[in-house]
Parts: C-alpha cells; sequence; structure tokens
C-alpha cells in the first residue's frame, strides 16, 4: 500500500467529471405502480447522453438486487444484453413495493502500461495486483447506489430502512406516490449519517426533444433533506454526489454517488 501514498497518487479528476457529464446510467422499469395477480415489469439499462434513450452502451447488471416487500431477494428473470440496453422481468409476487438496486463499491485505478491506457477494477487490498511498472497511476475509491422502486398494490416502507454505507435515500414521500403540484420530501444519509450541503440534480425525461436539457437543481439541507414540487408529469431521474477522502487508499478521494428513476403523475 505504501507506493500508493500521496506522494505517487493522482486521484481520477477531469476525466471521470467529463465521462460523468457526458454520459449517464440509469434504469427504466415499465411501469412503477401496478395491481392484479399477475403482475410483472419489465426493467430496461443502459448508460447514455440522453436519458432514457438507447444510444451508447448497455448497462452491466453484475451486481443487480431485487428486494421483495418483505425484505426477501427475488431473482431477476429474461436477463439479456443488447448493443445498446440491457433488460430484465421482474414477477411481483407480493403486494407492496420492491427495490431493484445496484450498489458498487470498490476502487477504481487508471494508469499505462507501455503507453496504453489500462483501467483496473477491485478492492482496496487487492491494489498489489496493479503492476509496479504502471505509470501515470490514479486511483479513486468509488460507491455508487442506483434504485429503482415498483409497487403491486398499497406502498409499503420496509425496504427503505438504511444500510449505513454509502450515499441512500430515505423517503419522506413515498417515491411511488409522487403527483405534481404536491410537495415532495426526500431525506439523503451518508454512511447513516444526514447528508447535509449535498448537490443534485432532477431531470426529466424527453431531453433529447427539448433545446434545453431543464434540470432541476436540489440541495440538502442540514438535515440531509430536500423538497421540490414537480411542474410537469413523466419519468425523472434523480442524481446526488458527494465527495471526501478516502479512508482506504492514502491520498485518495472517495467518490459517491446515488441515482434513481422516479415517476410523477398528474394531479
Amino acid at each position: 500500500m505504501k507506493r500508493f501514498g500521496a506522494g505517487a497518487l493522482l486521484v481520477l479528476g477531469m476525466s471521470l467529471a467529463t465521462v460523468a457529464q457526458a454520459h449517464r446510467a440509469w434504469m427504466l422499469p415499465s411501469a412503477t405502480v401496478l395491481s392484479g395477480d399477475n403482475a410483472w415489469v419489465t426493467v430496461d439499462g443502459a448508460v447514455s447522453n440522453s436519458l432514457f434513450y438507447f444510444e451508447y452502451h448497455p448497462l452491466q447488471l453484475d451486481s443487480l438486487q431485487i428486494l421483495s416487500p418483505s425484505g426477501e431477494a427475488v431473482d431477476a428473470q429474461n436477463r439479456a444484453k443488447g448493443r445498446f440496453r440491457s433488460t430484465f422481468d421482474v414477477e411481483l409476487k407480493e403486494e407492496g413495493t420492491y427495490t431493484l438496486q445496484m450498489h458498487r463499491q470498490g476502487v477504481f485505478a487508471f494508469f499505462k502500461m507501455d503507453g496504453k491506457p489500462t483501467r483496473w477494477w477491485g478492492r482496496a487490498d487487492e491494489l498489489d495486483q496493479i503492476p509496479v511498472a504502471a505509470q501515470d497511476l490514479r486511483v479513486s475509491e468509488v460507491d455508487r447506489r442506483m434504485q429503482v422502486f415498483v409497487t403491486r398494490g398499497a406502498p409499503t416502507n420496509a425496504t427503505f430502512m438504511p444500510s449505513g454505507q454509502g450515499l441512500e435515500l430515505v423517503p419522506l414521500t413515498h417515491p411511488n406516490d409522487l403527483v405534481t403540484a404536491e410537495p415532495v420530501r426526500f431525506k439523503f444519509l451518508l454512511d447513516g449519517k444526514p447528508a447535509a450541503g449535498l448537490s443534485g440534480v432532477l431531470i426529466r425525461d424527453g431531453i433529447r426533444y427539448r433545446d434545453r436539457v431543464d434540470e432541476i437543481a436540489l440541495t440538502t439541507d442540514g438535515g440531509g433533506k430536500v423538497e421540490v414540487i414537480f411542474d410537469e408529469p413523466g419519468m425523472y431521474w434523480l442524481e446526488l454526489e458527494a465527495e471526501q477522502p478516502s479512508q482506504v487508499v492514502e491520498g485518495a478521494k472517495r467518490r459517491l454517488s446515488y441515482s434513481a428513476t422516479l415517476e410523477v403523475l398528474p394531479l
């Protein structure tokens, strides 16, 4: 670990920021609220410039988790990966709210070997796998969480119990009960504590067909809370980001993000 100390370490900066601004990762459910005995939802996942439009890269589903309203793990069915998107189905056997999420934690490294750019992903205790001859080494601890919420019947809150790891959403307004013209309140936690002073953004679908992104800027208050009133219905992409010193890699930054897809219905 010593050779990755402050003197030799460059934190990922402009390169990752540029990619993050150009491409957004997301999941899009075919529905967020369902009823009946035979309830299924199909979810698309992709990375793209235009939200909810397939034109760049399919979403990797290796870290996908699905929790039922009772907290049981649910298997994704009919997984498929295409050129521009990934898809899977979920059968909603239980009444209540399901959480579909991907939570990736680890260390990302970028370096050159014989002049060739190389990327590496792993755990902090695996950094010794990076060749000693690596040049222009840049390392960053990463914690990314992406979620979608789907409800069969009446909404429930059991799957919103925070884990105390990374950035997490604690809904004060249920995410499957969002309508225009009414206040929506969310609370965010960072490692289990109120995530105060974080900047975020809400972007409505259809930016491909607009001249402007028309994003809604968010900032959490001292208790990690935000409030927003939606003027227009539609699917929205929510993202918040945080940065702090890494506790596992000396001299590196820990970069955290939270994102979710939300549906807002007309009042």
